[in-house]
């Protein structure tokens, strides 16, 4: 069996000012490729006592993001297998 490893780090910024999150992740694969998307939340202000909401909203949809941009590129892979276009 042959293993391979993927490594997806997120780094989360947070603006005080206009309570905005960014997410951003970043997928580093064992051939040292480099995939990166960004995932936005805003904090209202009733959430004030749970930081962690915005974190948790941006990295999922920062993921959502990587995930769909990974799907796009296996399809287009295919696609070239086959001789064709995506």
């Amino acid at each position: 069996m042959h293993a391979k490893e993927w490594v997806v780090e997120i780094h989360i910024t947070e603006d005080d000012n206009d309570d905005r999150t960014v997410a951003r992740a970043v997928l580093l694969t064992d051939t040292g490729e480099r995939h990166e998307s960004l995932g936005h939340a805003r904090r209202n202000p009733v959430d004030h006592p749970v930081p962690e909401i915005g974190d948790e909203l941006a990295a999922a949809r920062a993921l959502a993001d990587l995930s769909s941009k990974l799907s796009g590129d296996a399809a287009e892979d295919v696609a070239q297998m086959a001789g064709g276009h995506a």
